[in-house]
């Protein structure tokens, strides 16, 4: 019979928005029992349990990354290295990283894009062998057209049967989610620039359609204002990268798009890693702030936001969740509300808002512990004490 744990901290963040000094969190097996004041919490506790107390450390809900690539090894060869890879080393990579994901504090990960459902067979050796991981939803082959944007995955799709037939497979696979590419991508040479579309109207809706047949949403890689309108026009549930350009270093901020994506809970995950501080000076400071102030725009108009880093992509490591997240403090928002974005909010995006992002009974116990206290100073968040994945350790 597996002892109730009982952790107890200086602070407790049951949510970003609701923090209290002294707090405990009872965790059974892999659910939460209770979580809030130490006295209460702890009155709650079996005799037996197991105790841990972190004085000076905070409780809070582990972190998201929702756009992440396993299959990339996060260095400037990245491409190549995966083209050169065989299964066995894919699979390895992909543990490994998902191993460094954990122990910085991401509990759930989104994976939007693999080879041979490599993040499904990953997912199903790891739950086999009892290893502790985070809880990783995948995509599979992305949809994109012949010789498209990131083709290489095996997911080129000349026609309508041939996104169905694709689809159902990926489906079979164990996909969570369905990914197309919708514009095109920087690392693909010789297909579509980042701005230009790659499907219309009519087929991201047969995308979204076909997919909801088997209860999946649909994930929409787009950097072009068209391919942006064209992805809501057709339902997607996630906008990945969201940039609205239509051209190099041009954007259309299509506010009627962006609105309608606030009043369809469209989310937009920004696919930043700590790489923006590099790009930023790259770019000089004026243009930074209009290519990352898209973020901020998004967010004044009521778009939800998805924590996600890109990581796999030369540079967007996978163990740097904080140097993500410092791009929203640089763009003024203030602490509670990145800690917001990194949990509960990238929990509700895709659709786990009752299952995890929260310190709440009945929740997955997805913990983490850090020293200081990331609402007064978000680098709080490099110092993990502990994690917990649906109640096993890290």
């Amino acid at each position: 019979m597996t002892l109730q744990l009982l952790l107890t901290a200086s602070r407790i963040l049951t949510r970003p928005g609701t923090p209290a000094e002294d707090g405990a969190v009872l965790v059974d097996g892999d659910r939460i029992l209770a979580a809030g004041p130490r006295a209460e919490v702890a009155a709650q506790a079996a005799p037996d349990a197991e105790k841990l107390d972190f004085p000076g450390a905070t409780l809070m809900p582990g972190l998201f990354n929702a756009h992440v690539h396993l299959a990339f090894d996060a260095t400037r060869e990245m491409l190549p290295n995966f083209l050169a890879s065989d299964d066995a080393a894919l699979r390895a990579g992909a543990r490994e990283r998902l191993d460094h994901l954990l122990r910085s504090g991401v509990t759930t990960v989104r994976d939007l894009g693999d080879r041979a459902a490599l993040g499904a067979r990953v997912r199903a050796e790891l739950d086999a062998e009892g290893v502790t991981a985070p809880r990783l939803l995948t995509a599979g082959a992305p949809l994109t057209v012949p010789s498209g944007h990131c083709h290489f995955f095996g997911g080129e799709v000349a026609d309508d049967d041939a996104i169905r037939a694709l689809i159902d497979a990926n489906a079979a696979d164990g996909a969570d989610v369905i990914k197309v590419m919708a514009s095109g991508g920087q690392i693909t040479e010789g297909g579509a620039d980042m701005w230009e579309s790659q499907f219309d109207v009519r087929a991201l809706r047969l995308i979204v359609g076909h997919a909801a047949r088997h209860g999946l949403p649909v994930a929409a890689h787009a950097h072009g204002a068209d391919a942006i309108e064209a992805s809501v026009e057709a339902g997607v549930r996630t906008i990945e990268h969201c940039t609205w350009m239509t051209g190099p270093q041009r954007q259309d901020r299509r506010e009627g798009v962006a609105k309608r994506m606030a009043a369809e809970s469209i989310a937009a995950c920004s696919t930043s890693s700590r790489n923006w501080r590099m790009l930023a000076e790259r770019m000089g400071e004026d243009l930074a702030k209009n290519v990352y102030g898209r973020l901020s725009w998004l967010e004044e108009l009521g778009v939800p936001l998805l924590s996600g880093t890109d990581a796999g992509l030369p540079g967007s490591v996978f163990d740097d969740p904080v140097g993500a997240l410092e791009l929203y403090e640089w763009l003024g928002f203030g602490r509670r509300r990145i800690l917001e974005i990194a949990t509960e909010d990238s929990a509700a995006g895709l659709g786990l808002g009752d299952i995890t992002g929260r310190l709440a009974p009945g929740l997955s116990a997805d913990v983490l512990v850090v020293d200081g206290d990331p609402l007064k100073d978000l680098s709080a968040l490099r110092n993990v004490r502990l994690v917990l994945a649906r109640g096993s350790r890290a």
